[in-house]
């Protein structure tokens, strides 16, 4: 024999969701910009529905129950979906609180004369949901992780871009902390342009690092290391009189290393190692009678 919840879920299935769907729809924070209301509908009543058909007398106080395994799929493809929309984690908890609060509105119509009853079946229905709610969350947190991670590689590939200043010089402009990950972008990104255009002189330029410290050191000492493994001298420009006393302080040896105040001197290094001169053109004023 079916318990009265199951029946009620069976019965007022049609019931809960427009529930639902109203209270979505009447709240004032509704992220009408990123999701329409026909996809809200959709998603709503497929969660609904596969609730209720996966719902039974022996899982309803069984969260963990594999029966339930398809609802935990939708409700991670919604977490994940939004997530990468720009949802909330809030927004996205309440899309699943707001099933909880439908469900018990009509358990409480349908039992109004046992509050004894009501009592126990609410709490089912309210441990039900909100371990949903939880994987929910978790989920939520793993999307915005991996959208997160992904922003960080490709701004990590948009800072760090390797210029072709002249032929046979090339420049690497870095802006912001520079870390063990950042550095092997820095390399790969480095000798990968050497190889491509045979360049021999390659600048690294650390204008925009705020602080050296040893790691950041170490950092660029691998960097000009494996530059002149490929053949090519790596010259360190951007060295401001703080960055200079910190690495004196630190007593990192940079001595076998070509260093310039400026990305402009450490430009006309290079120009004088390949034997070029840039002049300034004179333009005779040509008068007119």
């Amino acid at each position: 024999m079916h318990s009265k919840t199951f029946t009620i879920l069976q019965k007022k299935k049609n019931q809960i969701l427009e529930l639902w769907l109203n209270n979505q729809l009447a709240d004032e924070g509704l992220r009408e910009d990123l999701i329409s209301n026909q996809d809200l509908r959709a998603s709503s009543e497929e969660l609904v529905d596969v609730l209720v058909s996966s719902a039974s007398d022996d899982n309803l106080e069984n969260p963990e129950s594999s029966d339930f395994d398809p609802v935990l799929e939708i409700l991670a493809g919604v977490s994940m979906t939004r997530a990468r929309q720009g949802f909330s984690p809030r927004e996205t908890g309440l899309f699943v609180l707001g099933l909880k609060e439908a469900l018990l509105t009509v358990l409480q119509e349908e039992m109004s004369d046992s509050p004894a009853e009501l009592y126990t079946e609410s709490l089912k229905i309210s441990r039900l949901l909100d371990s949903f709610s939880i994987v929910t969350f978790e989920t939520f947190i793993k999307g915005r992780e991996d959208v997160i991670l992904r922003q960080t590689d490709e701004i990590a590939e948009i800072s760090t871009p390797v210029i072709r200043v002249w032929d046979g010089i090339l420049a690497l402009p870095i802006i912001g902390t520079l870390d063990s990950a950042r550095t092997q972008v820095v390399m790969e990104n480095l000798l990968q342009e050497i190889v491509e255009t045979g360049s021999s002189i390659a600048i690294l330029d650390i204008s925009g690092v705020p602080a050296v410290d040893s790691l950041v050191a170490q950092h660029l000492i691998k960097t000009v290391s494996a530059t002149r493994l490929m053949g090519a001298e790596c010259i360190i420009s951007g060295i401001r009189p703080e960055i200079a006393q910190t690495i004196v302080h630190l007593g990192i040896d940079l001595s076998s290393i070509i260093t310039k105040a400026t990305l402009a001197s450490a430009l006309r290094y290079a120009f004088s190692s390949l034997n070029l001169e840039v002049k300034k053109a004179i333009r005779e004023k040509v008068s007119i009678r």
